[in-house]
């Protein structure tokens, strides 16, 4: 059955899951089939019990590799602002690259060139990699630099 993550409660280790049946069902951690940690709002495919979920497996929002080529597109046109980050859901990473290059600009554009050259090489390291490594590092496992 398909599902959603409500919330994960990480000290207990148990998530809620609104099955698409209407119902409600709780997921203890053993049951997790993923390679990271369950998060709210993740769509997930799980076998339901009366009020267990099991064997649960996280389903990608996107099809694999699907973010890669824009993600490394718009890291080699516009990675210097960050644009990147935000497009893979880095906002705090994002942020952190426009106002460094904005400000760089202020500051004789050295540290714009410093974030230039840091979005270049995550241009090349999206490129390098294949489309199921991509998607295990920042789109499920939310790896937010390199």
């Amino acid at each position: 059955m398909k599902g959603n993550i409500l919330e994960f409660n990480e000290t207990s280790r148990i998530a809620v899951i609104s099955g698409a049946d209407g119902n409600r069902y709780n997921m203890e951690i053993s049951e997790w089939k993923g390679s990271s940690l369950p998060k709210s709002g993740m769509d997930v495919d799980f076998t339901g019990s009366e009020t267990n979920a099991s064997a649960v497996y996280p389903q990608s929002s996107a099809s694999s590799g699907e973010k890669r080529i824009p993600a490394a597109i718009l890291a080699f046109f516009l990675g210097t602002f960050g644009v990147h980050k935000f497009y893979l859901g880095y906002k705090k990473q994002g942020l952190i690259m426009l106002l460094v290059a904005i400000f760089g600009i202020i500051l004789a554009g050295i540290p714009t060139l410093v974030i230039g050259i840091i979005a270049f090489v995550e241009f090349i390291i999206y490129l390098l990699k294949s489309n199921e490594e991509f998607d295990r590092t920042y789109v499920e496992g939310q790896k937010g630099w390199f």
